[in-house]
């Protein structure tokens, strides 16, 4: 170990990149609830609000891939204190940006600065602890990007019906001013990170921008611009596939790629990056769906729903130690293998609700399928990055983490489109059975007809009344058997990645990999 760098407490170096990681994946879902309230205060509609989202989410996505050649180019530690001062301060001037556009601005720079946060983290965790304690450290780092998420509805709401959607930003400060102290005290470069070396590939970040930003965009507008029946959203589309499309073709040719896509001939960390990547797509799919059925059918408030939500952070909190433990005592394939049939049967479970569901009906599946998140995390984390050379880290954990992130944002794009089409399909099929012929569907538009006549109502009101209470009645169970349908999809994808934990090589005993010996 060189001289020049201190020995320091692994678990202090732990804390110190998880305080802006935590912080940075909390403001993904923080904001969601109070769209409404931002697009008052400032004026504007709710869908240009939704602009405050949108924005984040495509500076984070394009950073992300960029991050392993930015810390070594400019020195990991280096990049990690700006991105974290940079989170900071952007922050706070979302927090005072006194319209629409300033508030977009800024979180473009919030978004970017933070992209960086969960690969750089990541990296320096799996670097910073020997390879027998490995797993312990990610399975806390999965627990900050895990509860995270879940946390933010509920703070979101709990802080903008208290105080305002200001501090939704402020609350980031102290946060980030502590982290940036301990990284100041506590992370150092590792020896073999040359910054500075080789070019700069202008041309394969511009591809990489134009291609990711489109598909972001594309996969957060889509649903409310009709898809490709929307000029907007096909000439995006377009944009995606050939900015992609350069962007690949000038990774394998160029001396000095920002993203070295070679990583990918490693079997077991190309099934890792997929199985991530459906994860993500599940995962944040559900998160989205169960808040919509609470809201649109249960008549849950926000609040409520995000409250609703909870059991599956705790799931997590709880279990997730627990998985770091068992990962030196069990192979990490069976744990992952476990943890995908321990979740699609959570969500199969999910999709057994009706319109009489209570709350435990949703609190034991969404408990279990907190836990199962330990069991697919910590296992697939340092299985997919246990084999990686400590050189290539930065780089491995980046396309890591972004495409968790690119099947986030499709799966939140997916099951809103399928709910949506699959209630009206329902809708359509459910309505065929109401007409003169059928005597179940007469009897009760009689009943409702005479209800309503007893209330004063003339016939011919009544008689309208009574259609669209039906139909009420109809849209709500067709809503509902969309979202049964969408669940049990969920489900099947779980169990259908089964077979793909064959092709992943056993990880090292403590999930070290060969760059990982020379710790």
């Amino acid at each position: 170990m060189s001289d020049s760098k201190p020995v320091i407490n692994p678990w202090i170096i732990a804390i110190s990149v998880m305080l802006g990681t935590f912080m940075e994946v909390l403001d993904t879902t923080v904001v969601n609830v109070s769209l409404q309230h931002i697009a008052g205060s400032l004026s504007v509609t709710p869908e240009e609000a939704t602009w405050v989202l949108t924005s984040y989410l495509v500076a984070n996505a394009i950073v992300l891939p960029l991050t392993g050649w930015l810390g070594n180019y400019f020195g990991r530690r280096n990049i990690l204190l700006m991105s974290v001062g940079g989170f900071t301060l952007f922050s706070f001037l979302c927090g005072i940006a006194p319209n629409l556009p300033l508030l977009i601005i800024f979180r473009v720079f919030q978004g970017a600065t933070g992209g960086g946060l969960q690969p750089l983290s990541q990296a320096i965790l799996m670097e910073a602890f020997p390879p027998e304690k490995r797993a312990k450290a990610m399975a806390f780092w999965a627990l900050g990007i895990v509860v995270a998420p879940m946390l933010g509805p509920v703070l979101g709401g709990w802080i903008t019906d208290s105080y305002s959607w200001r501090w939704l930003f402020y609350i980031n400060i102290p946060i980030g001013i502590a982290a940036v102290i301990m990284a100041v005290m506590f992370i150092h470069d590792p020896p073999y990170i040359k910054r500075g070396a080789g070019g700069v590939d202008y041309w394969g970040i511009g591809y990489l921008a134009l291609g990711i930003g489109a598909l972001q965009i594309m996969l957060d507008k889509g649903q409310e611009e009709d898809w490709f029946a929307s000029h907007f959203i096909l000439t995006l589309a377009i944009i995606c596939v050939a900015g992609l499309v350069f962007f690949v073709v000038r990774e394998l040719v160029t001396g000095h790629p920002v993203v070295d896509l070679r990583i990918f001939k490693n079997r077991t960390y190309a099934t890792g990056v997929f199985l991530m990547t459906v994860l993500g797509f599940v995962l944040y799919g559900s998160t989205v769906l169960l808040p919509l059925w609470l809201q649109t059918l249960m008549g849950y408030s926000a609040l409520e729903a995000g409250m609703a939500m909870l059991p599956r952070g705790l799931g997590s909190f709880l279990f997730m130690p627990i998985v770091g433990i068992l990962m030196g005592k069990i192979e990490a394939r069976k744990l992952l293998a476990l943890g995908l049939v321990i979740a699609s049967f959570s969500i199969w479970q999910l999709s057994k609700l009706n319109l009489n569901a209570g709350y435990w009906d949703i609190f034991w599946p969404q408990l279990l399928q907190g836990a199962s998140m330990g069991l697919l995390f910590v296992p697939l984390t340092t299985i997919t990055n246990g084999l990686i050379p400590k050189e290539q880290m930065g780089n491995a954990t980046s396309l890591f983490n972004l495409m968790r992130n690119i099947g986030a944002s499709i799966g939140i794009a997916s099951v809103t489109t399928m709910s949506a089409r699959h209630a009206q399909a329902h809708t359509n099929d459910l309505t065929r059975h109401i007409n003169p012929y059928n005597p179940a569907s007469q009897t009760m538009l009689a009943s409702i007809k005479q209800a309503f006549m007893s209330r004063g109502m003339d016939a011919a009101t009544a008689a309208k009344q009574a259609y669209a209470a039906i139909y009420g009645m109809v849209q709500r169970q067709a809503s509902m058997m969309s979202y049964i349908d969408v669940f049990f999809l969920l489900a099947i994808m779980f169990a259908a990645c089964l077979p793909l934990i064959l092709l992943m090589k056993k990880a090292p005993k403590g999930g070290g990999g060969p760059g990982a010996m020379a710790h």
